[in-house]
């Protein structure tokens, strides 16, 4: 998959603009709040419909403007289609060759973006929620089945939750009611951990050589830690054993909302033991993983995009993971130093030079 051009009406700091990208690696420098980031997370916004910077649209919208557009030409398994993302008065419109698509699993399933930038720390540091949120974000891209058991699965979870409160507060309410309800739950949260765990099954085939072939020492790991590991017979019994916990507290405490992943280095717990930078170095092996898994699945590889990158590694590390890169992976790469790059990646890239939101090549 290549992004082949990119036109930005109102994109943050871009009134109108437009980009022609490099098949395979592209680095966008300049200095700190001159629009470097903007471009990546237009690019991001355009394949998964949302920013990686902030949860409310209307924030990319340029100050003064109602509506905001992103566009791209993308060509992948030969065939070039033109995307495009349109904000205008709290709505949100997508559209694939001028065709609009109603269906967000239609959307963005049709595109695979691999994002690495710092807050990404956070996913070892934090709580398990920023855990579940990567593998959601990743196989929305994969599968478009799997958006559709996530919204199906908290749309129940939420009902449940509240019908277990209106239990407690009324104990005459009907459990055969809470049973088709749990059993629907189950329902999707099998798919859904069947989905995470193929996933990460794959991931594992490679996530420790990648990490080696960066850093030169330690072995990283990881495992799957899922309240549905078990036979379906095994879960509804374990949410029947759980009613009275679940009534006191008003919701359910067991099911794959409470999914986790364990980083291990050496066998010690990146998240308790590991530094912050092994813990950044066990990300980008975790992304650097997926890229052969999108292949395979998709047909084609991802689009890759490093914001920051330079701040996050030193140069022999930057060029160690760019030249572990196939020739056919376009890369985004923001930076405020290229001194960071071999002479023999420079010479290879697209440098585009960003100044006050004014671009040149």
């Amino acid at each position: 998959m290549k992004i082949d051009s990119l036109k930005l009406l109102n994109f943050r700091s871009y009134s109108s603009i437009n980009f022609d990208f490099d098949p395979n690696i592209n680095i966008i420098y300049g200095l700190n709040g001159h629009g470097k980031t903007n471009v990546v997370e237009a690019i991001y916004a355009l394949s998964l419909t949302k920013s990686f910077r902030t949860n409310n649209d209307s924030l990319m919208i340029m100050n003064g403007k109602n509506v905001l557009k992103v566009e791209a030409n993308i060509t992948s398994n030969n065939e070039t289609n033109n995307y495009q993302l349109i904000l205008q008065n709290h709505e949100k419109r997508l559209k694939i060759n001028d065709n609009k698509v109603n269906k967000l699993s239609d959307y963005i399933s049709n595109m695979f973006m691999i994002l690495f930038n710092p807050d990404d720390l956070r996913i070892i540091k934090d709580s398990p929620a920023l855990r579940r949120k990567l593998l959601n974000i990743e196989l929305s891209q994969l599968d478009r089945n799997y958006v559709l058991y996530l919204n199906g699965y908290n749309k129940i979870l939420k009902q449940r939750n509240i019908y277990l409160k209106e239990m407690n507060i009324n104990g005459n309410l009907s459990k055969n009611y809470l049973n088709i309800m749990t059993e629907k739950l189950v329902d999707y949260g099998i798919k859904i951990y069947e989905a995470r765990n193929k996933f990460l099954n794959m991931i594992k085939e490679s996530i420790s050589d990648n990490y080696y072939q960066i850093f030169g020492s330690g072995k990283l790991s990881i495992s799957y830690v899922s309240d549905y590991s078990l036979s379906k017979k095994e879960i509804l019994s374990k949410y029947s054993s759980n009613l009275k916990k679940d009534l006191f507290l008003g919701k359910t405490t067991f099911g794959i909302h409470r999914d986790d992943i364990n980083f291990n280095l050496d066998d010690l717990s990146l998240k308790d033991c590991g530094s912050e930078g092994q813990q950044k170095n066990a990300i980008i092996s975790f992304k650097l993983s997926e890229i052969d898994i999108v292949k395979q699945i998709k047909g084609y590889y991802p689009i890759l995009i490093f914001d920051d990158l330079s701040s996050e590694l030193d140069k022999n590390k930057i060029n160690n993971i760019l030249g572990m890169l196939s020739s056919k992976v376009q890369t985004f790469i923001t930076t405020t130093n290229i001194d960071y790059f071999s002479d023999d990646m420079l010479s290879k890239a697209k440098l585009i030079k960003v100044n006050n939101s004014q671009v040149e090549e």
